[in-house]
């Protein structure tokens, strides 16, 4: 399998940042964005796009870009903030989050997907650039782990619904933790399946509201 490479970026002047984000289906937990301007002389072998990478090779990833000293930065998006504004908008606001914390501007970001968020750099959207671009399968990796760090971290205080492992997906086990313990304050409110259950509450059919372990 072809690994995402320097190629599509090379046009570009440095320092370069690929951007990509983790987390815009699942029901609960945040959206997480992660910028990253790789050294192209110095970087751990084996990036590539998070979705090809299993476990142990991403968080071993996620180790050697920080210790091959690659400059990055990580933005989070809200629950509140994905239900105020859409997804869509969370998505892009993380994003931009992401390149700020970076500590220093980029010359150029490319953005995974086909939109960048409304900011005055220069930048380009790359439709499936986290298997393309090594910069942003970089990105992908800090954002997924990043992520998922965070909805094990969730799964403790709301046990039940399986964050440790779906991570806040719409998985069978997810699903019945919300059948039989409720909506969680993480809980995506503006999403449907979500929406749909307290629906069901609020006419009494179901009763409950989930708490936080002790």
């Amino acid at each position: 399998m072809k690994r995402p490479c320097f190629k599509l970026e090379l046009p570009f002047p440095q320092p370069l940042a690929g951007v990509d984000e983790a987390g815009c289906a699942p029901l609960a937990g945040p959206v997480v964005a992660a910028a990253v301007i790789l050294d192209r002389d110095r970087f751990p072998y084996g990036i590539d796009d998070s979705k090809n990478l299993d476990l142990k090779e991403r968080e071993s990833l996620f180790k050697r870009l920080h210790a091959y000293g690659a400059v990055i930065g990580v933005g989070i998006a809200s629950v509140e903030e994905i239900d105020s504004i859409n997804i869509y908008w969370a998505r892009m606001l993380a994003m931009s989050r992401a390149v700020e914390a970076l500590g220093l501007e980029p010359a150029w970001v490319l953005v995974d997907g086909n939109a960048t968020p409304r900011w005055q750099r220069p930048s380009k959207a790359i439709v499936g650039g986290d298997a393309k671009c090594r910069s942003i399968a970089a990105a992908s990796i800090i954002a997924k782990v990043t992520r998922d760090r965070i909805m094990a971290e969730h799964a403790r205080t709301y046990p039940g619904y399986g964050w440790e492992t779906n991570r806040g997906y719409g998985t069978p086990e997810h699903y019945r933790g919300l059948e039989t313990q409720g909506v969680t304050p993480l809980h995506r409110r503006s999403f449907a399946p979500v929406r749909e259950l307290i629906a069901r509450q609020s006419q009494g059919d179901l009763e409950f509201t989930a708490v936080a372990a002790e």
